[in-house]
C-alpha cells in the first residue's frame, strides 16, 4: 500500500522570517490522521530569510536530523557545540534527557532551505549528543547516511531506522527491497519521479507499507530521501 502525501496538503506556518511546510502535525498544525509514520514523527521543510532563524529553545527525548538543501545554518547548543551546516550536510542531534540549541541563517544575502526530521528514539533517558556529516552522494543509487550502527559516512541514530539519499539523473532508476514487517517513507526534495506508477514532485512524500519493495524512476534530475523503518 502506498499513501501519497501531497506537497500542497501539508501544514503551513509563515512568520515573515520563516516559511515552513509540515508533512505531519507540528506546532499549530494538528491533524489527528497525520501524527507521524512509524518512528518518523516530524518532517518539516523550512525556508529561512537571511539573518533569521530559530533562537535558543529546548528539546528532549527525540532524535533530530537536519539536512540542508541550500544555504547554511549556524548551530549552537548547550553541549558547547558550534558549527555551520552547509548545503549537502546532515546533522544528528540526540536530544535525550534535554538539550537547548539555536539555529540561525548566518548569511546576510542567501536564503536557507532545509529539512527538519524528528524520530522517536528507541529508549528514553539517552545522553544528549551531536554529530555532523558531509553527505557525498553521486548518481549511483541510494547512499546510506544514518542508521543504528555508525560507520564510515554514516551517522548513528538511536532507532531501528535507516536513512538513505539518492541523487538521480533523468531516466535513472533506483529500487529498494522492504523486509517483512518493515515500511518505507520517501520524501522528494528535487525534481519529478515516478514511484511504482505514482508521479511525485518536489515536496511530495509517500508512505509505503505491506509492499516487498519499491521502484523509483527519475523523470528529471531528482533527489530523494528514503527512510526504512521498523
Amino acid at each position: 500500500m502506498i499513501t501519497l502525501h501531497d506537497r500542497m496538503a501539508r501544514g503551513r506556518t509563515e512568520t515573515g522570517l520563516v516559511e515552513a511546510r509540515h508533512t505531519f502535525s507540528f506546532g499549530r498544525f494538528h491533524d489527528p490522521d497525520r501524527m507521524g509514520f512509524r518512528s518518523l514523527r516530524v518532517l518539516n521543510e523550512d525556508r529561512v530569510v537571511p539573518g533569521a532563524g530559530f533562537p535558543a529553545h529546548p528539546h528532549a527525548e527525540m532524535e533530530i536530523l537536519t539536512y540542508v538543501l541550500s544555504g547554511a545554518v549556524k548551530h549552537r547548543d548547550s553541549l558547547g557545540n558550534t558549527a555551520v551546516i552547509r548545503a549537502g550536510d546532515l546533522q544528528r542531534m540526540t536530544a535525550g534527557t534535554g538539550i537547548t540549541h539555536a539555529e540561525m541563517n548566518p548569511s546576510a544575502t542567501e536564503p536557507l532551505h532545509l529539512l527538519q526530521i524528528w524520530l522517536h528514539p528507541d529508549r528514553r533517558g539517552l545522553a544528549p549528543g551531536y554529530e555532523q556529516l558531509g553527505v557525498e552522494v553521486g548518481t549511483a543509487g541510494l547512499r546510506l547516511v544514518a542508521a543504528p550502527e555508525a560507520g564510515d559516512g554514516v551517522l548513528q541514530i538511536h532507532q531501528d531506522a535507516r536513512l538513505s539519499i539518492a541523487r538521480l539523473a533523468a531516466g535513472e532508476t533506483v529500487e529498494h527491497a522492504i523486509a517483512p514487517g518493515r515500511a518505507a517513507f520517501v520524501q522528494l526534495t528535487r525534481g519529478v519521479v515516478t514511484l511504482d506508477g505514482h508521479e511525485m514532485r518536489e515536496g511530495d512524500g509517500a508512505a509505503v507499507e505491506d509492499e516487498p519493495g519499491l521502484r523509483i524512476v527519475a523523470e528529471t534530475e531528482a533527489e530523494i530521501l528514503l527512510f526504512d523503518l521498523a
